[in-house]
């Protein structure tokens, strides 16, 4: 067996673990001798050095060397065993409360020397230890007992010690996987000397040392080395290219009411240079709510178009596929033939839809994820756009591709902004294209803090600006009252603004149905009502441009780039618009960190990477849809340097065409290999 081998060997493979307690690792989802080395210590005892009898301190944990000289084994019952035990002529006890005699005396043999482990009490002016642990004073183990682990039931921390070291007393050393010049910023230390270092030391200790940060840089090189290797398979599918009318889209910009941002024209420019590549485009178009990324993405449909394919648009929600057909219809309806499909098309419709189809007579189809049903075909279809509610992985990308054959094109839309080493990590196999600026008449959302004592304030603003024919949203986080949270609900705060408001007000949650949702949002978007009174619903994908006012109630139980996401739902056309946090008083730091955040930026990114900064990142932006795992060690925030260290060594081997062969066993050994075998 290879050292390397040894690593991904099953754990019942280690001397001592037998049925039973490879059952209680498994549960712990350790299943090879790697798992077991990256279930790491949740905590390590703090313990004094070995110190004198008379030195001890009562309360305070120990380890110290002493020599067992007497048993005391009572044959009364529930009394408790004891062991006198002495150390340069003073005397202590080691008391053990439901241990049988064989287990003491193996474990404190009389007249050798011990070191025992446990915490200094004092009963009738002699130190005593209770249940201490021991070992011999000649024991190689590399980790002690000071070490302690999460285990499951059926297993004991000294036979989870014992299964540990028996692994570190055969821990292969491994052949160096990082390039030297990176290698020595860590000292040269090897990942076999970093690992060893983190089962035996606390890690807030070491959290800044060159053991640490190399295996955390291994994580993040892992991660980056699979999606380069993925986005290199994809790069090596060979398609058609299409071949583009650049006049005819100098023709559809001319035709715009607004003109393009530069960040606009850049992303524009990146999509055209793929569509006319001959390698496959799987690009992510990230920018943040109110960027203006659906611009582009019509554009881009409309040059696609143009070479002779067709178009499908995948929308999240229904309302938004609507209003991205309604968009297209009335402002490029002379560069193309849309048409729309959702749940609500009648069979007859959809029919005649699905002929057409086929048969080239629509070139945009526009919809939600009915849109790749096996049953749909198209003619000839050329590019798809996905404008996304939840990340999808690179399992549901590699499908979304092959939907359309490999002379299709992927373009991917997100309006979750993130910080540049998360989207590395996330979306680190597609190409990206970023938007921050926002469109010149787009003015910045006026953002207030206001404790709910002050709620008729905020009615008599909500009136003024009803009269100016404006739209509110108001956001509440429950549908009833409960009266475990204090949250006001949405069911009654719509019944209190209806008695102020009368019809002019109507609501919206997740427990009504698909049907009676959308029928309320139409109403909303036909100016039928004034106020809509919702959950968080309608954090993503809804767009009414006349709604510029959103009060959001208790705002100190979201989190920043939720509150952020749902200030996006106004200021979508050119007047100013306003987002009121109402609060209850009482807030805590991090809710009063949170709001004083948002009212001072619009800035999606730096707000996105503050929210992290509080909250960390956990799954809160994709890790399991992405398809990566979550690092065991890495923070995308915190660990930065090291991001961008991996990034440009990513960017040599791509340079130079070193194969990622060449880094199989660190892929493997983080357990990558699955990902790469599943979607390529």
């Amino acid at each position: 067996m290879s050292n390397f081998e040894y690593l991904l060997s099953p754990i019942n493979k280690i001397k001592g673990v037998g049925k039973k307690t490879l059952s209680s690792f498994n549960k712990k989802k350790i299943f090879t001798i790697f798992d077991l080395l990256w279930h790491l210590p949740i905590s390590r005892i703090e313990t004094a050095e070995d110190t004198e009898i008379d030195d001890l301190q009562v309360g305070k944990n120990y380890n110290i060397k002493v020599i067992p000289i007497k048993y005391n084994f009572p044959r009364i019952r529930n009394l408790p065993n004891k062991v006198l035990c002495e150390k340069n002529g003073v005397k202590l006890d080691c008391i053990f409360f439901n241990s049988y005699e064989g287990y003491i005396k193996k474990l404190l043999p009389l007249n050798e020397e011990i070191i025992i482990h446990g915490k200094a009490n004092n009963f009738r002016n002699k130190f005593q230890f209770v249940n201490p642990t021991a070992k011999k004073t000649n024991n190689l183990n590399i980790i002690n007992e000071d070490s302690r682990y999460s285990i499951s039931d059926g297993l004991t921390l000294n036979k989870y010690n014992q299964v540990i070291n028996s692994v570190f007393q055969n821990l292969p050393d491994l052949e160096e996987w990082l390039p030297k010049e990176v290698s020595s910023l860590f000292d040269n230390v090897s990942w076999k000397e970093c690992i060893i270092k983190i089962h035996s030391e606390e890690i807030t200790k070491i959290r800044n040392t060159k053991y640490f940060k190399r295996l955390v840089f291994d994580e993040i090189f892992a991660n980056f080395l699979l999606s380069s290797d993925i986005r290199n398979k994809i790069k090596k599918i060979k398609k058609k290219n299409k071949i583009l009318d650049f006049k005819y889209q100098n023709k559809i910009i001319s035709s715009l009411k607004f003109k393009l941002t530069t960040d606009q024209i850049t992303s524009l420019k990146n999509i055209n240079k793929d569509m006319e590549s001959k390698q496959k485009m799987f690009r992510l178009l990230q920018g943040d709510v109110g960027s203006g990324k659906t611009i582009v993405s019509v554009i881009a449909a409309l040059n696609a178009i143009k070479a002779g394919y067709q178009v499908a648009i995948m929308a999240p929600t229904e309302i938004l596929a609507i209003q991205h057909y309604n968009f297209i219809l009335e402002n490029f309806n002379t560069f193309c033939n849309p048409e729309i499909l959702t749940g609500k098309t009648e069979y007859k419709k959809r029919k005649n839809i699905l002929n057409d189809l086929l048969n080239n007579k629509i070139d945009i189809l526009i919809g939600t994820h009915s849109l790749f049903q096996e049953r749909i075909s198209y003619f000839n279809l050329g590019l798809i756009i996905i404008d996304e509610q939840h990340k999808f992985g690179v399992n549901q990308r590699k499908k979304l591709s092959d939907k359309g054959g490999k002379d299709c094109d992927v373009l991917v839309m997100s309006a979750t902004p993130i910080p540049r080493t998360m989207m590395m990590t996330i979306y680190g196999d597609m190409d990206i294209s970023l938007i921050k600026s926002k469109p010149k008449n787009r003015k910045p959302i006026k953002t207030y803090s206001k404790n709910e004592t002050k709620i008729n304030e905020v009615i008599n603003f909500i009136k003024s600006e009803i009269l100016k024919r404006n739209q509110v949203f108001w956001v509440c986080p429950l549908i009833k009252e409960s009266k475990k949270i204090d949250h006001q609900s949405a069911t009654e705060k719509y019944k209190n603004l209806s008695k102020i408001f009368k019809d002019r007000v109507d609501i919206v949650h997740g427990a009504m149905s698909k049907e009676e949702k959308d029928k309320v949002l139409n109403k909303f978007n036909d100016r039928e009502i004034d106020i809509l009174v919702s959950t968080t619903v309608i954090e993503v994908g809804i767009d009414f441009p006349n709604a510029n006012v959103i009060v959001i109630e208790n705002s100190n139980k979201y989190g920043l780039s939720q509150l952020h996401q749902l200030r996006g739902r106004v200021g979508r056309g050119n007047k100013e618009s306003s987002c009121i946090l109402m609060f209850k008083a009482g807030l805590s730091e991090n809710a009063r960190k949170r709001i004083t955040i948002l009212k001072n930026t619009n800035d999606g990114f730096k707000i996105a990477e503050e929210d992290l900064k509080i909250r960390g990142y956990g799954d809160i932006l994709g890790f399991k849809q992405s398809g990566l795992k979550k690092y065991n060690l890495a923070d995308p925030i915190q660990h930065e340097d090291l991001f961008n260290i991996a990034e440009k060594e990513i960017k040599k081997i791509e340079k130079n065409n070193i194969k990622i062969n060449n880094f199989n066993k660190l892929i493997k050994l983080y357990d990558k290999v699955a990902v790469i075998n599943e979607t390529i």
